[in-house]
This record gives structure tokens, sequence and C-alpha cells, in this order.
């Protein structure tokens, strides 16, 4: 019955989803040129708090739990599970205040309106999973890049998109250069929970009245422990409150 329900209302939400990324790729690319990343970034927190409302055609709902945790004025380093795209649009706008950078998958850096040119030119590390030469490299500028400006990288160490909520191992080496990049940085460890119900019929339709919650845990400072135990502390962390 939710599917059967879910048709028309997800083809009002695709439409809308649309245009908000194609009526955002020349105001981003405008407040780049002519003012500068202040106003860039500015321009995606808002193109993202339409599609957090888009979502909510979907009945979506956000609880966010721990936000106070969080320090300031340091660099961080965010580490959590992924399930899906929503993962990333409720990272940037709850969490628009710390400036949060992505690895992502290069292949995201073109034909996207919006998000390509975002994570093109917003400070992201866009990376070939396959070619470590190139992965790792990236992976260390945007360590350099989140320390140098005091700004916040995002990685999600599972790798790929989790279609059932379960989590896999994490993989430790984009964390680590992270970590040995950003001296100064925080490990924020956040559990995500129910982001793959918005699409647990696929690509379409889409899930409705899904509960994501983000639930950050407490801070770890980089060179507070090694780092084998920092990994471990933070896969736990993550872990620890995923809805089984």
């Amino acid at each position: 019955m939710e599917r059967l329900i879910s048709y028309p209302i997800s083809v009002v939400y695709y439409l809308s989803f649309g245009l908000v990324l194609v009526i955002f790729h020349p105001i981003q690319w405008l407040c780049l040129h002519l003012s500068g990343y202040e106003a860039h970034k500015r321009s995606v927190d808002y193109m993202n708090f339409l599609l957090i409302g888009c979502s909510r055609m979907l009945f979506t709902r956000y609880t966010i739990t721990g936000k106070e945790k969080i320090p300031f004025n340091v660099p961080l380093i965010i580490v959590s599970n992924h399930q899906s795209l929503y993962d990333i649009i409720g990272f940037i706008w709850f969490f628009r205040a710390y400036h949060i950078k992505y690895v992502s998958k290069k292949e995201l850096g073109k034909g996207i309106p919006s998000v390509s040119f975002n994570l093109r030119h917003g400070g992201s590390a866009l990376i070939d999973r396959k070619d470590p030469k190139q992965a790792l490299p990236a992976i260390k500028a945007l360590g350099e890049y989140i320390e140098k400006n005091v700004r916040s990288a995002s990685i999600f160490p599972e790798g790929t998109r989790s279609k059932n909520g379960k989590t896999r191992a994490f993989a430790p080496n984009g964390l680590k250069i992270l970590c040995k990049n950003a001296p100064s940085a925080y490990v924020v460890p956040i559990t995500i929970n129910d982001s793959w119900k918005m699409t647990k019929f696929g690509v379409f339709p889409m899930g409705l009245g899904s509960a994501l919650q983000f639930i950050v845990h407490d801070p770890i400072k980089v060179g507070s422990c090694s780092f084998e135990e920092l990994l471990e502390k933070t896969e736990s962390a993550v872990n620890s409150a995923i809805k089984s």
C-alpha cells in the first residue's frame, strides 16, 4: 500500500528536487565568482534547506541529538555510517556551522546540477576508489585544507552505502590520512539511522514517513591515543547506536 501511495507523491517530489538543483546551479556560480567562498557556502546551505523541505513531501522527519558535543573553532573529522544521499543533505543543513567538506567518488563531480559544482568548487575531495595513487593525495590535501582553514571533513569509512541499515567494517586508510594531515582536529563519530528507508523501494518510488536520526557521539582528539585505538573507539561509537 505504501508503495502504491508513494508513486504520485514521488513524481511531485522528484520534480521539486530537480528544480531546486537546476535553479541553484547558476546561483552557486554567481555567488562563487562574484562574492567568493562565504557566499557560495551560504547558497549551498539554502539549497539543502529547500531539499530538506522537498523531503517533507514524503512525510520525512529528522531528529538530531548530541549536537552540543561538537567543539567549535577546531578542525573536525566527521565519521559516520552511510545509508543514502539524505545523509549528506542532512549534514549540510543541520551541521552547516561546521563547513563540512566530503570525501566523495569522482563520478559525482560531473553531470549533476548543483551537486557536481559544489563538490568541485566547495573544497571537497573527489577520489577514484580504484586508484590509490590519485585518491590518497586528494584525501591528504583535504586534511591539510581543514587544518589550515579550521573546517570539517566528512568521511564514510564503510566505502559504500548500506541498503538495509547494517554497517560494514570501517576501512582505516582515508581516516588515517586525514588524521595525519589535520593533527589539531577532533574526530566526531555520528550514527545515522533510517536514512536507507528513503530508498527502500529503489530509486522510485520513494519511501514514505521515514524518521531519520543523526546521533552525535563524544569527540576524540587526534593524537590523544594511537590511531588503532581511535579507529576502534570511533567505529564502536557509531555502531553502538545503530538500530537493529
